[in-house]
């Protein structure tokens, strides 16, 4: 089931295409915390963003620019201001899509629809994973936490993805390794070992310290994080 996230202050509008989406099977997020819609749309992992433009704190291109820096994801702006202008604007922040309002239920699905067909027929669904504030970014395979990024190795992506997949859980030593390997790379105890430790070493770089743990002899695990350079 996809998910969509709707950015939308006008209360009649977004419940009417909420209940309009779930009829077609979708699941709907309905933001309400204008202020805070990075970390929503973080929390809530969709798989598409309806974005009004005008909201209050910051407009819809502010918000659009913000989650292109974590992620992929279509976004398709819903706006009363349909001029050139803001059109041509929303394309340019990175939209996928701008429908003017007041618009059409059935279109609305319609290019959702088409939308999605797009984006997840030939590409994978996920572009991030998130653990306690700390951001896996599938499209680039990079780490972020708090604005800042670290640039991670095809094999360390591997091990933080299965890491994120698992998050409060432990990873044996043998699934890294069976996740690491393929036709082209064969995949030692001690190169296991290597890779962990370059991987800390990045994620210290950015304030983390601390955030995979080992169980001795076992495996690793992720620490949840208190705080820049502390964890719980």
């Amino acid at each position: 089931m996809y998910r969509i996230m709707m950015v939308e202050d006008d209360i009649t509008i977004s419940r009417e295409v909420a209940a309009h989406l779930k009829k077609w099977g979708y699941e709907v997020l309905v933001v309400s915390d204008f202020e805070h819609i990075t970390e929503e749309f973080i929390s809530g992992k969709p798989h598409l963003l309806l974005l009004d433009i005008l909201l209050p704190f910051y407009n819809g291109y502010y918000w659009c620019s913000q989650i292109r820096k974590l992620s992929n994801v279509p976004v398709v702006f819903l706006s009363s201001a349909s001029d050139n202008m803001n059109i041509v604007m929303a394309m340019n922040m990175g939209a996928d899509d701008f429908i003017a309002k007041p618009f059409s239920l059935d279109v609305l699905s319609a290019k959702i629809q088409a939308v999605l067909r797009r984006s997840y027929e030939s590409r994978q669904e996920a572009y991030l994973l998130e653990y306690q504030g700390v951001v896996l970014k599938m499209a680039d395979a990079s780490i972020l936490y708090k604005e800042r990024q670290a640039e991670l190795s095809k094999n360390e992506f591997r091990i933080m993805e299965l890491l994120f997949e698992r998050a409060g859980g432990l990873v044996s030593r043998e699934e890294l390794m069976k996740k690491l390997w393929d036709d082209e790379c064969f995949v030692d105890d001690n190169t296991l070992t290597v890779n962990i430790t370059r991987i800390r070493k990045k994620l210290e770089e950015i304030g983390l310290l601390d955030f995979i743990r080992t169980k001795k002899g076992i495996g690793y695990y992720l620490q949840g994080v208190a705080g820049e350079g502390k964890t719980l």
